[in-house]
């Protein structure tokens, strides 16, 4: 599209969650290392922000959701004097369509008519490529060889100050490998994609006694991720350090840049993971790793995806509309903790 010259400007919206996020920033750097010269307005979430605002080079534009109606007024405010020669609108949702219609630009981008959620199709008028069976991270790559841009090694490199970097070192202990659990995902509606407590108190014994890991816990601040630590500290033992609540987004990462690993549900600390090439355990029940599993360390990943969709949707996966979530609270309670520890030995396997 844009193989014999560059283009001047280029508006990436990607608002939320975390986890896709980092997977546009893989796309934003991949247009960077491309085209250094192009200028890129980035549409984000004020959470999300705060992750990735101080990346060098890029415009960032702030969506706060929670004002409503004035968002939309602020936005268009603030893009009243720009035109972009492109649109990536890796966003598929209501909220961003109706933001797509503010963008000055001959060119938006969106996903093919499958995977265009809430007829993002009407507001688009060019799609990536339609492929089946994508994993998220390769879905929003797509985006980036629509424009011209060559496939390329991912880089994330989101920057760390030096006091972000220090607040993790504290934690480390050349004889203790860290673990990091995050045990909870996001509490949204229907999103049943927590394990027990009581099972990742397990798994984190497991992990002290046979590795001498250091666990450490990370989470918000809301009710149940308290109480999700307060048992697993209860049942682990004091030994385990209790982060939830107690860390920036910043200082998260760079906690999970220093551990052996993360173990955590499908969520955010996932991906960063990802980003800063730390190993993930990830535990999948209610969504297909296949599709949203940290991109590098699908291997590591216990998947009862398959018997979840057998027991509560009564189809084999093969038969699933790609990305069709289970809707159970039971479902995660399919994993077992043999499999948990078998996947922690293979971990330290490979260190």
């Amino acid at each position: 599209m844009f193989q014999h010259a560059p283009p001047d400007s280029i508006c990436v919206v990607r608002l939320s969650a975390i986890g896709d996020t980092c997977h546009a920033l893989a796309v934003v750097r991949s247009i960077q290392d491309t085209w250094p010269e192009t200028r890129i307005t980035w549409i984000i979430g004020k959470t999300e922000a705060g992750l990735l605002a101080d990346i060098p080079g890029i415009e960032f534009i702030i969506f706060d959701k929670s004002k409503g109606r004035a968002a939309y007024r602020d936005l268009r405010r603030q893009l009243r004097t720009q035109s972009f020669d492109a649109a990536l609108c890796m966003h598929a949702s209501m909220r961003a369509n109706f933001i797509y219609r503010s963008l000055r630009t001959r060119l938006r981008i969106g996903y093919d008519y499958a995977r265009a959620k809430d007829f993002q199709w009407l507001f688009t008028n060019r799609r990536i490529a339609p492929e089946q069976r994508q994993h998220v991270q390769d879905a929003m790559l797509s985006f980036a060889r629509t424009i011209g841009v060559p496939d390329k090694t991912l880089r994330w490199d989101i920057p760390l100050t030096e006091a972000q970097r220090e607040f993790a070192a504290q934690y480390c202990d050349e004889a203790r490998p860290i673990l990091v659990i995050s045990p909870c995902s996001s509490q949204r509606a229907r999103n049943f994609r927590n394990w027990s407590a009581e099972n990742y108190a397990a798994a984190a014994r497991h992990a002290q006694q046979k590795f001498n890991c250091r666990v450490i816990l990370t989470g918000g601040r809301s009710e149940l991720e308290q109480e999700y630590a307060t048992t697993i500290r209860r049942l682990a033992g004091d030994d385990v350090v209790d982060l939830v609540g107690k860390t920036s987004l910043k200082q998260l990462l760079a906690l999970i840049e220093v551990a052996a690993g993360v173990l955590c549900p499908d969520s955010g600390p996932a991906h960063l993971a990802t980003t800063v090439a730390t190993p993930v355990i990830g535990l999948y029940a209610t969504s297909n790793p296949l599709r949203t599993g940290p991109y590098f360390s699908r291997d590591l990943c216990v998947n009862a995806y398959p018997e979840a969709a057998e027991k509560y949707l009564g189809k084999p996966v093969d038969q699933l509309r790609w990305g069709q979530r289970v809707r159970d609270p039971g479902a995660m309670g399919l994993i077992r903790l043999a499999w948990v520890k078998e996947k922690i030995d293979a971990l330290f396997a490979k260190i």
